[in-house]
């Protein structure tokens, strides 16, 4: 058999399923592989986590680690919610452990923590 035989085979094949059919067919194909990219491309780029896991650690271990006077939760700086503190309502410590030491908790938005 020749390649130009199996050529002219397929497009028999294609030549007897509907055309409806085939139209679904390339949309599901295109769906699913549009979704493989994107799972593969969201998972490549969780794998930035653990940088900004040890940049998280190495800024914590300067003092940069911010709480609310009010507040019962420790953020990094850039952190979510951080901005929505007064500057005079902010509290200051060294290590996560200090935060932990005066009462506070993790925040559980704040990646690295």
């Amino acid at each position: 058999m020749t390649i130009a035989d199996l050529g002219e085979k397929c497009k028999g094949a294609f030549r007897s399923v509907p055309r409806d059919l085939l139209i679904f067919g390339v949309i599901i194909l295109a769906s699913s592989a549009s979704f493989g990219l994107g799972f593969l491309a969201g998972r490549d780029a969780g794998q930035g986590s653990d940088a900004l896991r040890t940049v998280s650690l190495a800024a914590s271990s300067t003092g940069a680690i911010v709480a609310s006077k009010g507040g019962t939760k420790y953020y990094l700086p850039w952190c979510p919610g951080v901005d929505r503190i007064a500057d005079a309502n902010k509290v200051w410590f060294a290590t996560p452990t200090d935060a932990a030491k005066a009462g506070y908790a993790p925040a559980t938005n704040c990646k690295g923590l």
